[in-house]
């Protein structure tokens, strides 16, 4: 047996209820070592001694290139639950708990009778309470997000001037835009966006800033002049919620503008200033340099001399930040926030934060942007989920760059979802582009195929899928000027509308959030992947990057076909693919 493979961390996503009633316990393994895997539970506060296990088999669910990973969830369960593991592999055989193995267990009952308890010993779930059970917002669960970059999309219906524009304002700011875009002009083509099946808005920043990108904020309670009006942001949250449609907003809490008012007081009264202890690294006197190579006197977002950092442990700018957070969901009726630089952040801040909007509204979504592992902020006491950086890199390396194959996309996959606990796994804000990466269709080479196989992936796999403005109507671009460009609302692609129309509809009629995921074959060779979404319907998705035609009968037989490319049911050729519906 290989010891050394064997993992399960308690309350972990190795174990975690999924509501009062159901538990899902996880064990990982070396690939193909054991011949058996058995779980044995019971209640750690039974009154019986030594405590009754009940035992059920626990199947491989999961495998990478390295191990298995078995899971079991058992429904009924113990509110406290104590746990053990019988391994077994050829003629060895071993209980495994408390992180260690072992031959017996640790219950001892001698010649009178008289049992020594060892259920201490044993792993456990102390108690299920209903406040720790991770629970997503269930309209988030079922979203397709359109995220919008404001500047770039639209000032009027299917149009954007592409006109740069200046208001200053009286406090002596400049309010700045670069092609124009209008919270009104994204008002006028709702029908638009709804036409495509999208569900919920995600706006980038539309606060008062200085930029055109509105990551600089000046003032957190109002909208950008150049963007519009507050009237015009209420106008259109009241009609998104009368189409049945829901909206996010990006905050930006890590920095604000150097022309913030709290950071003007500082510059002002230096060392006398209420709000000295707002900012990191202040040196005094606080000046705002006017070359870009001059070194401020205050610490910066990514060293942007306009983005002073917020010193976000401090309870004063926790308290004024909280309650932004709940203005724009009480007064806008906004239904959740993505928050700007969320690994950068004091987590007490984020969970001040989340307190106040939950208050607001228990149904409101928190997303943060962290580009690694989250795990750490996805305890369900700071965020529900993060934008899925990994899984745009994982379509990235497969489909668009080609450096890795079908079983390495499907074992990245993989371990991306066992990161977290199932239910945070499917509320992932999963992506292919954002205004802050190069488009994906440049990374595909502009290959349409290549294109629409990610998107399939993008849409069907676990998860939120989020679509960048345009990305339907192929724009590309590797540099900031490009993927941030003008919506091109004169270009038709009525091809990839309907494409990302159809996929978008498969998913909302044939796919719960919390269907099963399976990979059913990968063929490295072929660069050929099958994958299953299975819960009140079975849909099957096959994709082949490779160059030579796959044979697909075995795979295909009783099946009906949702959508197919470079296909028929009998065979499958280069940058193909094919849904379909199982019996």
């Amino acid at each position: 047996m290989n010891k050394s493979a064997v993992l399960h961390i308690p309350t972990s996503q190795y174990a975690f209820p999924m509501s009062e009633d159901v538990f899902v316990i996880r064990l990982r393994a070396g690939k193909g070592d054991l011949d058996g895997c058995r779980l044995f539970y019971g209640d750690r506060a039974c009154t019986s001694s030594p405590v009754r296990f009940s035992s059920i088999s626990m199947e491989v669910r999961f495998q990478d290139a390295l191990y298995d990973f078995y899971e079991v969830t058992l429904h009924p369960c113990p509110r406290r639950i104590c746990y053990y593991f019988e391994l077994t592999c050829n003629e060895e055989q071993v209980y495994y708990y408390g992180g260690a193995f072992h031959s017996e267990l640790p219950d001892l009952i001698l010649e009178d009778g008289f049992v020594v308890e060892g259920r201490s010993e044993y792993d456990q779930y102390p108690y299920i309470l209903r406040s720790e059970v991770i629970k997503l917002p269930e309209w988030f669960l079922h979203a397709v997000v359109y995220n919008i970059f404001p500047d770039s999309f639209a000032d009027g219906p299917a149009t954007l001037s592409g006109k740069m524009k200046e208001l200053p304002s009286p406090d002596g700011t400049v309010s700045r835009s670069h092609l124009g875009g209008t919270i009104k002009g994204i008002l006028e083509n709702l029908d638009y966006i709804q036409s495509l099946g999208a569900n919920c808005l995600y706006l980038n920043p539309i606060f008062k800033a200085e930029e055109y990108h509105k990551y600089d904020i000046v003032d957190y309670f109002h909208v950008d002049p150049c963007l519009g009006s507050d009237e015009d942001f209420l106008a259109l949250t009241t009609q998104l919620h009368q189409r049945g449609m829901h909206i996010i907003i990006d905050g930006v809490f890590n920095h604000c503008s150097w022309h913030f008012p709290m950071f003007e007081d500082v510059v002002i009264n230096g060392e006398a200033s209420i709000y000295k202890d707002w900012f990191y690294d202040l040196i005094f006197p606080v000046c705002r340099p006017e070359a870009e190579a001059e070194a401020p006197s205050y610490a910066c977002f990514a060293y942007e001399r306009k983005m002073p950092k917020l010193n976000t442990s401090n309870p004063q700018v926790q308290e004024y930040f909280a309650h932004v957070g709940q203005y724009w969901i009480e007064k806008f009726h906004v239904d959740g926030w993505r928050l700007d630089v969320a690994n950068e952040v004091d987590k007490n801040f984020w969970r001040r934060f989340r307190a106040s909007v939950r208050q607001a509204n228990p149904e409101a979504v928190l997303i943060g942007e962290v580009w690694e592992n989250a795990e750490v902020w996805l305890k369900g006491d700071m965020f529900d989920s993060v934008m899925n950086y990994d899984f745009r890199k994982h379509c990235r390396d497969f489909f668009a760059q080609k450096k890795t194959d079908a079983g390495t996309f499907a074992f990245a996959m993989t371990d991306m979802l066992l990161r977290y606990p199932f239910q945070v796994s499917c509320g992932q804000l999963n992506l292919l582009d954002s205004h802050d990466v190069s488009r994906f269709y440049s990374l595909c080479g502009k290959d349409d195929d290549a294109w629409q196989a990610a998107f399939l992936c993008l849409c069907l796999m676990p998860g939120v899928p989020s679509i960048f403005y345009g990305d339907e109507k192929r724009i590309s671009g590797f540099k900031e000027n490009e993927y941030r460009k003008q919506m091109p609302w004169h270009e038709a692609h009525e091809d990839l509308n309907a494409f990302v129309q159809n996929v978008i509809r498969i998913r909302k009629e044939w796919i719960s959030p919390m269907d099963e995921w399976t990979v059913l074959h990968t063929d490295k060779t072929a660069d050929f992947l099958v994958f299953e979404r299975a819960g009140k319907h079975r849909i099957r998705v096959l994709i082949h990057m490779g160059e030579t035609p796959v044979d697909l009968w075995h795979f295909c037989e009783n099946g009906t076909v949702l959508l197919a490319n470079n296909a028929t049911k009998t065979s499958l050729a280069k940058n193909g693919y094919l849904v379909l519906l199982m019996p």
